[in-house]
């Protein structure tokens, strides 16, 4: 299905009948990998699930946004279904998504229940040898700034921003990775105490994306949260340990037997 939102060309799917769940997807992903979850809980509530602005099948978005701005865009986009409560769901970047607007007064509705899944928005500690990586980088990146030495190696800032970034930002067109870099710098560790309705966290052991302890973490700071922490996963714990995840969400969600 295809929708404007604020200008902005919008793939997204829905799916079911009842209270509103939305789900946000993670960096670099998109709807597809929630296909299980869709048809898990579609079974008892109206399931949302969209691309969000540059990624997937929907367009980048206007400018290089910062969290704030997806946090508008979801809003506008839950806007639409005339409800008064919402239930949220994020893996990864759509975390951070979630988690920032739990930190915003007079939202147009109600957050009832909050699932973060590897859930991004804590800046990891800096190693020295990463301290130095980011050192070099800058001043790497401060010299070949200078507009002579464009003119003489016009690529060359560009090959060092891929040889230094992350897979992620290697793959990023040049706006996404503007957005790339807003994003993962922003710490959202502060904001955690602000989410006040139940909140499920579900972590794989073996992620190295978010690790284990950033859900840790977030279990202590969020006032009304469960961590449950699935072996054998890595950062894509909802599909690497499906059956469990779903045994999990079932019983978060309250669905009945039948709607298994």
């Amino acid at each position: 299905m295809i929708k404007n939102v604020n200008g902005i060309k919008i793939n997204y799917e829905q799916k079911g009948e009842g209270e509103l769940i939305v789900l946000l997807h993670g960096w670099g992903s998109n709807i597809k990998l929630f296909a299980n979850l869709i048809e898990l809980l579609s079974k008892k509530y109206m399931v949302v699930a969209m691309d969000m602005p540059g990624f997937g099948g929907s367009n980048e978005p206007p400018s290089a946004w910062c969290v704030d701005d997806y946090v508008d865009f979801v809003i506008n986009f839950i806007k639409d279904y005339n409800t008064d409560k919402v239930m949220l769901l994020g893996h990864s970047f759509g975390g951070r998504v979630i988690i920032k607007m739990n930190s915003r007064k007079n939202l147009p509705f109600e957050i009832k229940k909050v699932i973060l899944v590897d859930s991004a928005g804590i800046l990891p500690p800096k190693s020295n040898k990463k301290s130095f990586r980011t050192r070099w980088y800058k001043f790497c990146r401060s010299v070949l700034s200078v507009g002579i030495v464009q003119k003489l190696a016009p690529d060359a800032l560009e090959k060092l921003r891929v040889k230094y970034g992350s897979a992620d930002y290697a793959a990023a067109s040049p706006l996404m990775r503007q957005v790339l870099v807003k994003v993962v710098n922003e710490d959202l560790e502060p904001l955690l105490p602000n989410i006040k309705c139940p909140s499920l966290l579900v972590w794989g052991v073996n992620d190295t994306a978010t690790p284990l302890s950033d859900g840790e973490k977030m279990e202590k700071l969020i006032p009304d949260a469960g961590l449950v922490k699935l072996e054998n996963a890595g950062h894509y714990s909802f599909l690497e340990q499906q059956y469990t995840f779903n045994r999990v969400m079932s019983s978060f969600m309250k669905l009945d037997e039948e709607d298994k």
